[in-house]
Parts: structure tokens; C-alpha cells; sequence
């Protein structure tokens, strides 16, 4: 070996610093209580997929039953804001970002939900006819643009610091999440991949897979609405 080569071994073969090995056991520790919070406020809809076994037969049953997911998914994005900035009190900050948006993001989901059921119901009737075929991609394209926009102003509702008119944010939301369609449909498969994992594994998808797979569409729709975030949220994504 070469004294070259015998002097860099050293340097390749250092331990990482200390502040990486905390860094990385509080993305652990935040990502995993994160889960178990999600499924201590989404326990009703747990509850149902275990017991009930075709889910998607009972579809109205288990979207009445996801209307809690707004306000939970607003108190887990807001335990991933608060990582970036290095709090690890994933309790009080999951407790505080949900009961500050829990009734906003609980009205967004809802309306999300029978937007949703209603383009269902459209494809059921239209399926059978001539057309259906041709009209089915625009129902399922209109459905992915629904949940995107739902999906985004969760996130909205999650970084605000204070109340959150809705009204004046759903157009702005609509134009970002079709002007970066490509960073929307990232984020709809992977909520999409997320989901399929809770539907085949309740309770190990959503205490192990969901934080890791909701912190990447977070991030990418955080990304896709920067303008309009507030600006001390806009600086701590900066940052």
C-alpha cells in the first residue's frame, strides 16, 4: 500500500461525530412516536380494518371513519417541522399543532371526503355505459387532484402560526399543485403506498412505515407551496 493510501485508511475508518449518531436516533425516536400518536388518533379507523375484512366493499363506512386523519396528519407534520429545527418533544408539539388545526383540517378533510365519494359514485354509474371507459381517467385524475389539494392545505394548516382563512388559499393551492404536477403525483403515489401498507398491515404499516412515507410527501408538497407559507415557516424551510 502506498503512504498515501495509508493515511487516508484513517480518515475512511473515523467514527462518525456525536451530533450525527443524536441526529439520527432523534429522526428514530420522533418518527416512531409520531406513529404511535397517529395511531392513538386514528384508533376508530384502526379498529375497523382489523376487524373488517374487505375494506374497500365498505368504502362510505371507512370514509366516515377517516375524518379524523386531517387533524392527526396536521399534528404529524407538525412533530416533522419541528424536527428540522431540532425539537424532539414530539408529545407537546404533536398536542399543540393539533388542536390549533384540528378543526380547520378537519373541515378540509371533509369536504376532501365527499368530493371524493361523489366521483366514486360517478365512475360506478358511468363504468357500464359506452363512454365509461373514456370518462373513467378524467374521475380518477379529478380524484388525485381533490386529495393533492386536501393533502397540501393540511400542510398549510400545520405550518400557520395562528388562524387560517381557507377560501383564499384553495385556488392558490389548485394552480402550485398543477404547476409542479410532477412533484403532486411523486406525492400521490407515495400517500398511495401508504395507504395500500395500512390496508394490508394495519398496525405495521401505521407504527412503522407511515412516518418515513408522510414525512417524503410532506416535504415534497411543502416544497411545491413554499409562496405560500408565512415567512418564519418559509425561513425554517430555508434554513
Amino acid at each position: 500500500m502506498s503512504p498515501h493510501g495509508a493515511a487516508r485508511a484513517p480518515r475512511l475508518l473515523r467514527p462518525a461525530r456525536q451530533e450525527t449518531y443524536e441526529r439520527l436516533f432523534s429522526t428514530v425516536y420522533v418518527g416512531l412516536m409520531t406513529n404511535v400518536l397517529l395511531a392513538v388518533t386514528c384508533a376508530p379507523l384502526l379498529a375497523a380494518l382489523a376487524i373488517v375484512r374487505d375494506p374497500i366493499a365498505s368504502w362510505p363506512f371507512f370514509a366516515v371513519l377517516s375524518l379524523p386523519c386531517g387533524p392527526a396528519l396536521a399534528g404529524a407534520f407538525g412533530c416533522f417541522a419541528g424536527l428540522g429545527e431540532g425539537s424532539t418533544d414530539v408529545l407537546r408539539v404533536f398536542r399543540c399543532s393539533y388542536r390549533r388545526a384540528a378543526s380547520r383540517a378537519l373541515l378540509v378533510w371533509a369536504g376532501g371526503v365527499a368530493a371524493v365519494s361523489v366521483l366514486v359514485v360517478d365512475v360506478a354509474a358511468v363504468a357500464p355505459t359506452t363512454w365509461g371507459p373514456a370518462l373513467v381517467p378524467f374521475f380518477v385524475t379529478m380524484s388525485a387532484l381533490v386529495m393533492t389539494v386536501v393533502f397540501t392545505l393540511v400542510v398549510l394548516l400545520a405550518d400557520a402560526s395562528g388562524p387560517v382563512r381557507l377560501r383564499p388559499l384553495v385556488l392558490p393551492c389548485l394552480y402550485l399543485v398543477a404547476r409542479r404536477w410532477y412533484l403532486s403525483a411523486l406525492s400521490i403515489a407515495v400517500l398511495g403506498l401508504a395507504v395500500a401498507v395500512v390496508l394490508l398491515k394495519p398496525m405495521t404499516g401505521l407504527l412503522l412505515a407511515c412516518s418515513p412515507l408522510l414525512y417524503v410527501a410532506w416535504a415534497t408538497m411543502r416544497f411545491v407551496v413554499a409562496p405560500l407559507l408565512s415567512p418564519a415557516a418559509a425561513h425554517r424551510q430555508e434554513a
